[in-house]
C-alpha cells in the first residue's frame, strides 16, 4: 500500500476506533490491530495517537464547518430559510458521518482539538447573533438580547442532534421540522412585556400560559 493509501487507512480506522472507545480508551495497538500494521507504521505516519487523533478532529471540523458556512452565507434567503438550512446542515452531518460527530461532541481530551466543535457553534453564534440584532432593533426588542437567544437557538440545535444521534426513532426530516417549528414560532411570536411568574406563583399573563 502507497504511503498516502497508508495513511488514508489509519485515520478511517482510527475515525472508527476514537468513535467507538473515545481518546482514552483507545491506543495504537488498537488502531495498528484494526488496521493488520505494526505500532511502528502508525508512529511513522503520525507519531503517535495525539496526532492521529488531532488530524481526525482536523477532518471532521473542516467538513462540517463548510457545511454550516455554505448554508448561513446562502445569498438573499431569509430568516426562516437561514434557520432551515443551518439545522439540515448539521443533521445531514449527523447522518452521513456519524462517528465524527460523536468524535467531535464527546471527546474533550485529545488536546486542543477537543474544543474544535465548540469553535464551530461560537461562529455560528456569531452569525446569528448577527441576524438577530437587526430583527430586534426592526420589532422594537431590546437588542442587547440577541446574544442570548443566538446562544439558545444554537444550543437548541445542537443538543437535539446529538439526542437524535442515539435516538433516530424520528426521521431527519421530522427533527429538522420540530427544530424549526420551535425556532421560527418561538421568535416570531415574542412579546415586548412578557413576564415571569410572580411570587405567588401565578402567570403574570395566563393567556399565553400553555
Amino acid at each position: 500500500m502507497a504511503g498516502a493509501q497508508r495513511r488514508d487507512q489509519l485515520i478511517g480506522v482510527a475515525r472508527s476506533a476514537f468513535a467507538e472507545k473515545g481518546f482514552d480508551g483507545t491506543s495504537v495497538e488498537d488502531i495498528a490491530a484494526r488496521a493488520e500494521v505494526s505500532k511502528p507504521v502508525v508512529y511513522e505516519h503520525f507519531g503517535g495517537k495525539e496526532g492521529l487523533y488531532a488530524v481526525v478532529v482536523d477532518r471532521e471540523v473542516q467538513t462540517l464547518h463548510t457545511a454550516i458556512h455554505e448554508a448561513l452565507m446562502t445569498p438573499h434567503a431569509g430568516s426562516r430559510r437561514l434557520i432551515e438550512l443551518g439545522t439540515m446542515a448539521l443533521l445531514d452531518y449527523i447522518e452521513s458521518c456519524p462517528e465524527g460527530f460523536r468524535i467531535l461532541v464527546r471527546d474533550r481530551t485529545g488536546g486542543e482539538t477537543g474544543g474544535s466543535y465548540g469553535s464551530i457553534l461560537a461562529d455560528i453564534v456569531t452569525r446569528v447573533q448577527g441576524l438577530l440584532g437587526a430583527v430586534f432593533l426592526h420589532r422594537g426588542l431590546d437588542p442587547k438580547a440577541a446574544p442570548l437567544y443566538a446562544q439558545a437557538l444554537t444550543g437548541m440545535v445542537s443538543m437535539t442532534g446529538q439526542w437524535w444521534l442515539d435516538n433516530p426513532q424520528l426521521s431527519k426530516a421530522e427533527v429538522a421540522t420540530h427544530l424549526v417549528n420551535l425556532a421560527w414560532n418561538g421568535m416570531h411570536n415574542l412579546g415586548k412585556e412578557f413576564h415571569l411568574s410572580d411570587e405567588a406563583g401565578h402567570l403574570a399573563d395566563p393567556e399565553r400560559d400553555l
